[in-house]
């Protein structure tokens, strides 16, 4: 089978209980089943995980750099959003 029928599946692996999925790479597969086999055979092959997600790439969504400024900026006209907004009360001036 070509690689341009196949899917491409971006893959995270939970490495304990308790800890988040990190993303470790990508594969080519068919389907989700055939995924989560091949992340399986390939990312985790001494045991390093708990868990694997795999996900289509086509499915994700993501803001991309050059755009950051006009993304991630229009939160600095709100200050009541940071900490440093608020005045603490004489009493707890030590915090």
């Amino acid at each position: 089978m070509s690689q341009q029928t196949l899917d491409l599946y971006e893959v995270f692996i939970r490495a304990r209980r308790g800890l988040d999925h990190k993303h470790v790479g990508s594969l080519h597969a068919e389907d989700p089943e055939q995924a989560l086999e091949y992340a399986r055979d390939v990312y985790t092959r001494r045991s390093e995980g708990v868990s694997i997600w795999v996900v289509r790439s086509a499915a994700i969504s993501a803001s991309q750099e050059d755009d950051s400024a006009s993304f991630f900026d229009p939160s600095d006209d709100k200050p009541y959003r940071h900490a440093t907004y608020y005045k603490l009360p004489q009493a707890v001036d030590s915090m």
